[in-house]
């Protein structure tokens, strides 16, 4: 295993992992919204064809009848969310490292890099969940042909209205059964890829860019390999009128199994996995780039 580097800063982590969040909601937001339309589209009625074929039906769809804008659908919530969001992913990360380390300079085997990961995960979820929940609803809005709410702001005070702090977080304990699993899965991944890609007596943070994006964008879709089924369960829930649902994901897993069976689960698949290896490569080389500049104004910290 190449040697990581040294010390571990937690503070620079946030900082630059705010910025990598950035540069992965531009780059992927546009299959997020096709992701998200498939996984809640509704089950056709016999004898009708559904809404959507398949990913790029979906996407066709929705560039003809709302243009680029209907591909960001929803994108100020994330927005406004993504740079804590990444930010505390990687603090959290970067915390989960510092934590498991008996000398600084001790190099951590994967396990212990899984462990990390999945702290950040549980770290996400306070900002994810309201996010993921506004999101979701007005994605599907815009494809339902209803105008609810008119725009992210109003989404929140009307979930909040109707059901307090309750209504805007519903759904948080699917969103942590997503994402603390996969998270360990991405950074492990994106640790041990980058450690592999690295020759042999260099460093790794001297990794080239076209290594980075590769090793980023894989670990991406490792990470969404894990997280799509409770993905599916957590667009369904978050999006489905109050107290459809009253026994929560597992009232949700039971109906789409019976009426749609297992492959249901990994609604969206290619449209998850075409965004996942472009948005997730951006992420890294954004945290990357943000990081090597932190290091270079604050070397000591």
């Amino acid at each position: 295993m190449a040697k990581q580097p040294q010390p571990i800063s937690p503070l620079k982590n946030f900082f630059a992992g705010g910025f990598g969040g950035v540069c992965l909601v531009f780059v992927g937001h546009p299959l997020d919204t096709i992701k998200v339309r498939l996984q809640t589209q509704p089950k056709p009625q016999p004898g009708q064809a559904p809404l959507y074929s398949g990913t790029f039906d979906c996407f066709r769809k929705t560039l003809v009848g709302e243009g680029v804008r209907g591909l960001y659908r929803g994108m100020a919530a994330p927005i406004i969310g993504v740079t804590p969001m990444y930010a505390v992913c990687f603090f959290g990360f970067g915390l989960g490292k510092r934590l498991q380390q008996r000398k600084p300079d001790d190099v951590l085997t994967y396990p212990q890099l899984f462990a990390a990961g999945m702290l950040s995960g549980v770290f996400t979820t306070v900002i994810m969940a309201p996010g993921e929940r506004i999101k979701c609803l007005l994605q599907i809005q815009a494809a339902t042909g209803e105008t609810k709410y008119s725009g992210s702001l109003d989404c929140a005070k009307q979930l909040y209205r109707d059901a307090g702090i309750r209504g805007v977080y519903k759904g948080t304990v699917l969103t942590l059964m997503r994402d603390v699993p996969a998270s360990g899965m991405y950074f492990m991944t994106y640790e041990w890829l980058k450690n592999s890609l690295t020759p042999e007596g260099k460093s790794v943070s001297d990794l080239s860019v076209p290594r980075i994006l590769f090793a980023g964008g894989l670990a991406g879709i490792f990470n969404w390999i894990v997280a799509i089924p409770p993905d599916v369960l957590k667009s369904r829930f978050q999006t489905a009128p109050e107290g459809k649902y009253p026994n929560g994901f597992r009232d949700v897993l039971r109906e789409l199994i019976r009426e749609e069976g297992v492959t249901s689960l990994y609604k969206g698949f290619t449209a998850v996995m075409i965004r996942a290896f472009p948005a997730n490569a951006a992420c890294f080389l954004g945290f990357e780039v943000a990081m090597k500049f932190l290091n270079w104004i604050a070397p000591g910290v």
